[in-house]
């Protein structure tokens, strides 16, 4: 009888509440929440991703990493991805009964966006940022939250969570206990910005606080943030849930309390609803110690299962977004959304006597590990795309290619067997003992997380895969490779077991309990049987076969396709099994995710420089998640294409043959050597991003190159300090191809009259407007910017927000004043100066 009185109750919230005891309030606070037939509660795990598409799911659309989506620079697309982001997790959702249990990866709480700022290229996850700027990842941000939400905020389309507020950014080592003293004028100027647009103009319903402490006190309890600023200040009415176990972290690492009840009471009663993780397990034996109160506990649980109400799927409430059809992802409406914005996120960096693009009919040697590698595209917090297509893939159907790997992409570190070490590779597909399908393949690189490879198979198994074909080294030596299973980790109970022989020795069988198997083969330079058998019987994610070859006969093969090709196309950069969170990675230049060292790894230098050295044209293309230093001497181009998504060798093909016209800009400043950058661990801002940073970059924040020309010109502004200013240009394509600007307005505010100290950074100019526009060849057009107040004022030590009257400099142009097509105007606003608020 508990629950039709529940679902009649004018407060349903009220009444289930009611009927818990202590402990089932705090499990119900935990993000594995258990059912509670009497509270009308299914169980439901508060944790799903969608940095950049529906994640770790099943097949969804996998758009480029949310660094690739910030090179877009265009708000408007985000804004669509967002959309589509929903519309995948509610069309999953709606699959299963409304009240049916939910498990993690499940849900209709977002863990996203990431919108911390990428202060140092450093960090392993600023790929999952939007770059470095605060107004553009506010703006970027913001369309996300929007976009995911929906228009009406009554009916939530799913509830996005911005995080890690605030302070975040590496390093991943130690970051469970480390801590951060940023100034007042840092905190305001550089790391509030973007979660103040997020919740006061996105709509935000849910927050994320991050691991690190703040001044002492640890984010996740740190009422100044999460009551004082985001409650008060903001007007936040949705609920703030941890950083996984970083609850815990606030008495095991942190040492701000001495155990589990204290930690757990110290984090409610700071601001935080809900703990991912298990701490909050603690909070009963709280309140018996006084430490906490249940009704403060209850308010949290308030806003916790009011957003589940909200959802619709609770409590008997509905939403107009179970119409969404289970049928409603990956669809070809989602697909051609995917290679749009991977289009509009390649950066052309560098392009002399207009190498690009290419002319048709050439002869391509396409050379680096970067080229065919499944990871590469989908970057990391993703979904298992359905058809993706990678570089190599995408050239083939463009031009006439030769492909050699050349390298590892670092030393020590592996990637995938290429194709040219197989010969007639073919898969055998089963289940129930069935044989379901046998197809050839080029490599193993797969993605089996929540989905089957083909159809008929189950897809979270079992079933089972059999590799056969011929193991063809490039020469003799010693080649260490590594069977990679990524392993599950939560309702996981047993790991897949793998089989392997080459040369009809086992090398390999059983069970893989830490995600990899390592064997040594010592070639005589022959081809070799080879076979590889998978058993997938548990939630392991995948499969691939990784090696560590000599390097000299990978480079040996890459300088005989150049010399042999009218045009040398080298993928080279990073990989997300080198930068990225919390990775067991220790080779030269990376550990633990993030980098020592920005620069381009020794391993690919060394390869770059053997292709350059045949004298054919080299075009560079870098995938990474985050700035790599490189000689811009040693390619006639550079590109970067982040990493791309599901479409993204079709965009790079497509730019390369000049269908599509680059128009990304960067998100963040290219270094040109790590000495450029502060201490990693010093979280200042003196000498950090474009705003700061007084030495000269390798590539600025906002640089982009196109294959037209645009030029400004009657640069003008018109304003005041009560609505801002409004700054129009007439902005004309003099080029012969179509293209896309991203006009940028930077703003060089009035001196504040203070005096920097040896500790303050010195501002040089700060982006205040953005937007995008296309013209075709020989045209022009006005384009308009409006200024906000926000966005034009200077932040004071003290952390005042301030707009000051005086004479404002403001360039409009294709990227940073000086450094593009552009023009200054200026205009003096008379008034009195104000502080704007929090």
């Amino acid at each position: 009888m508990i629950l039709p009185l529940l679902l009649q109750a004018a407060d349903p919230v009220g009444a289930a509440i009611a009927t818990m005891t202590l402990e089932q309030k705090a499990a119900q606070l935990q993000s594995s929440a258990p059912a509670d037939p009497a509270a009308g509660l299914p169980a439901y795990d508060w944790w799903n991703e969608g940095l950049h598409g529906l994640a770790r799911s099943g097949p969804s659309t996998v758009f480029p990493q949310a660094i690739g989506m910030a090179a877009t620079w265009d708000a408007a697309l985000v804004a669509r991805v967002g959309d589509v982001v929903a519309t995948e997790a509610r069309a999953k959702f709606n699959r299963k009964p409304v009240g049916a249990d939910r498990r993690i990866y499940e849900g209709l709480t977002i863990w996203s966006p990431n919108i911390n700022i990428f202060r140092d290229p450093r960090w392993g996850r600023g790929q999952e940022t939007y770059g470095e700027d605060p107004y553009l990842t506010g703006r970027i941000g913001t369309a996300f939250v929007r976009g995911l939400q929906g228009p009406d905020a009554a009916h939530p389309k799913v509830i996005a969570t911005p995080k890690h507020f605030a302070v975040h950014s590496g390093p991943e080592a130690g970051r469970d206990g480390f801590g951060v003293m940023p100034s007042p004028r840092d905190m305001e100027a550089t790391y509030l910005p973007a979660f103040r647009m997020a919740v006061t103009e996105g709509g935000a319903r849910s927050l994320m606080c991050a691991y690190n402490s703040i001044h002492g006190v640890p984010a996740c309890a740190a009422s100044g943030l999460l009551v004082d600023r985001l409650r008060k200040d903001w007007g936040f009415r949705g609920f703030t849930v941890s950083d996984c176990d970083a609850v815990s972290n606030i008495h095991l690492f942190q040492h701000y309390r001495l155990d589990a009840a204290s930690a757990a009471a110290a984090a409610v009663r700071g601001g935080n609803d809900l703990n991912c993780g298990t701490a909050y397990g603690a909070l009963p034996a709280g309140v018996k110690r006084g430490l906490i109160t249940e009704a403060e506990i209850d308010t949290a649980l308030r806003r916790a299962l009011t957003a589940r109400l909200d959802l619709g799927t609770v409590f008997g409430a509905t939403s107009p977004w179970s119409r969404i059809r289970g049928d409603q992802v990956a669809t070809p409406a989602h697909a051609a959304l995917a290679l749009e914005a991977a289009r509009k996120s390649i950066v052309l960096l560098k392009n002399d006597v207009e190498r690009l693009p290419l002319k048709p009919g050439a002869q391509i040697a396409v050379i680096g590990a970067n080229a065919d590698d499944l990871g590469v595209l989908q970057g990391n917090y993703h979904g298992t795309a359905i058809a993706p297509v990678t570089p190599l893939e995408g050239l083939r159907k463009r031009f006439a290619v030769t492909f050699a790997q050349g390298s590892v992409l670092a030393d020590g570190a592996p990637v995938v067997v290429p194709e040219t070490a197989f010969r007639d590779l073919t898969a055998q597909y089963s289940t129930d003992g069935k044989t379901i399908a046998t197809r050839a393949e080029r490599r193993i690189d797969h993605d089996f997380n929540r989905a089957a490879p083909l159809p008929g198979l189950p897809a979270e198994g079992p079933f089972g895969v059999r590799w056969t074909g011929q193991f063809v080294p490039p020469a003799a030596g010693t080649y260490a490779l590594a069977i990679d299973v990524p392993a599950c980790w939560k309702y996981c109970k047993a790991h897949d077991v793998v089989r392997l022989w080459i040369d009809g020795k086992p090398l390999a069988d059983g069970e893989v309990k830490k995600g990899r198997v390592e064997v040594t083969v010592r070639s005589d330079g022959r081809p070799v049987p080879f076979r590889l058998e998978l058993d997938h019987t548990s939630e392991d994610e995948g499969i691939r076969l990784l090696w560590t070859p000599p390097a000299e006969p990978l480079i040996e093969e890459a300088v005989a396709a150049a010399q042999a090709a009218d045009v040398a196309v080298v993928f080279a950069g990073l990989s997300p099994d080198l930068e990225g969170e919390a990775l067991q990675v220790q080779v030269p230049g990376f550990v633990g995710g993030d980098r020592t060292d920005i620069g381009l790894p020794e391993a690919q230098v060394r390869l770059l420089k053997a292709v350059r050295a045949t004298g054919k044209p080299v075009v560079l293309v870098l995938a990474s998640g985050s700035a790599v230093s490189v000689d811009p001497t040693l390619a006639d181009a550079i590109l970067t294409m982040w990493y791309p998504g599901e479409a993204g060798g079709t965009a790079l093909a497509e730019t390369l043959a000049g269908l599509s016209n680059p128009s990304g800009r960067l998100p963040v400043t290219f270094y040109k050597a790590t000495t450029d950058l502060p201490a990693f661990v010093d979280y200042g801002m003196k000498e950090r991003t474009y705003r700061y940073f007084s030495g000269e970059p390798l590539w600025g924040f906002g640089h982009g190159l196109s294959y037209t020309r645009f030029v400004y010109q009657n640069v003008r502004a018109s304003g005041d300090l009560a609505k801002g200013v409004n700054v129009t240009a007439r902005l004309a394509n003099t080029g012969a191809r179509a293209g896309d600007e991203v006009v940028q307005a930077y703003v060089v505010p009035p001196d504040s009259g203070e005096r920097p100290n040896f500790t303050d950074p010195v501002l040089r100019h700060q982006l205040a407007g953005f937007t995008r526009t296309t013209l075709a060849p020989g045209k022009a057009g006005d384009v308009s910017l409006t200024l906000d107040l926000r966005s034009l004022s200077v932040v004071l030590r003290d952390g005042t927000r301030r707009v000051l009257p005086g004479a404002y400099r403001i360039w409009i142009g294709g990227g940073q004043p000086g450094r593009s097509a552009g023009a200054w105007t200026e205009i003096n606003l008379a008034g009195e100066a104000r502080d704007l608020p929090k």
